[in-house]
């Protein structure tokens, strides 16, 4: 009886012991989640040294593509995000800038201080940047003709002088003038209002397709532009050259990119667009590298 109660014995342990968890059992996959990756902690400075070298290569290359092209060639650009300027020949003033007088008849007209425009003052406005309509230039000059340069003073364009009597198109002006413009429409002051403002920029902002060459060949894609153009035979030389210009506003992700290139002496209006573009690419293209940055660690230590 007794071997019959111990054998009995030695078979019930085992299952005693498996189920008090005294033997393992298979093992059943874990989930093991990765480390945690802390981010490293680190600064930027700005590189001047760099910058100056990207720079003078910049400016150095852009002189390269002028002197293969013809006819007189001037521009300037001014980064608001980066505070950046640079140019040749920006302060040239005695370049016609034909349409691009546009922008200043509209500014001028909403300078007045007599209110805001009424309706038909709003269709000529219209009509006039974005489709770079002659007719409603020719309306709205007759209103303000008289007082441009007034309103030249007024926004500190020193470089910009009103065309002659009914010509507008004669209007000259210098590519640093042209930034100013763009700078008190962006930026605001000089009398002129935020709604103000506004209105003439989102005009420019849709400038029709076939007029939207120029400047905005510096445009990445995806950024957002408001520009003018003007393009005219030279009165005193006839058809045989051409004035041909192109200024506004490129903005995206880390720039707000002011912008004017002005040529004449072309042998035609699609010389000086090509001309136009090239500037504008190589800027567009380039202008990151004018502000260049340093990264270094977190000191590990509190600064005293």
């Amino acid at each position: 009886m007794r071997a019959k109660w111990m054998a009995a014995w030695s078979m019930l342990v085992p299952v005693l012991a498996a189920g008090c968890g005294t033997e393992s059992g298979p093992v059943a996959p874990v989930a093991v989640k990765a480390p945690i990756k802390v981010a490293r902690c680190v600064m930027k400075f700005p590189d001047p040294r760099a910058a100056a070298t990207a720079r003078v290569r910049l400016e150095r290359d852009i002189s390269r593509y002028v002197s293969t092209r013809p006819g007189r060639i001037v521009y300037g650009a001014l980064d608001l995000v980066t505070g950046v300027s640079f140019g040749e020949g920006e302060h040239r003033h005695d370049i016609i800038t034909a349409s691009g007088a546009k922008v200043d008849i509209l500014a001028a007209l909403l300078l007045r201080g007599t209110g805001e425009l009424d309706e038909e003052e709003r269709d000529l406005a219209a009509r006039m940047i974005t489709e770079s309509d002659n007719s409603a230039a020719d309306a709205l000059w007759s209103r303000v003709g008289g007082s441009m340069s007034d309103f030249y003073t007024r926004v500190g364009l020193r470089e910009t002088t009103p065309g002659p009597g009914i010509y507008w198109g004669g209007t000259t002006t210098s590519p640093a003038d042209r930034i100013r413009l763009m700078k008190v429409l962006v930026k605001g002051g000089r009398g002129l209002t935020a709604p103000d403002r506004r209105l003439v920029l989102d005009l420019m902002s849709r400038v029709q397709k076939d007029q939207s060459w120029g400047v905005s060949a510096a445009a990445r894609p995806g950024d957002r532009v408001a520009l003018k153009n003007g393009w005219t035979p030279r009165p005193f030389v006839g058809n045989a050259s051409w004035a041909v210009t192109s200024y506004g506003r490129i903005v995206g992700p880390g720039r707000d990119l002011l912008l004017s290139v002005q040529t004449d002496h072309q042998p035609g209006e699609g010389a000086g667009i090509e001309t136009i573009e090239g500037v504008a690419r190589l800027i567009g293209a380039r202008l990151d590298t004018l502000s260049p940055t340093i990264t270094r660690p977190c000191p590990t230590r509190p600064i005293a």
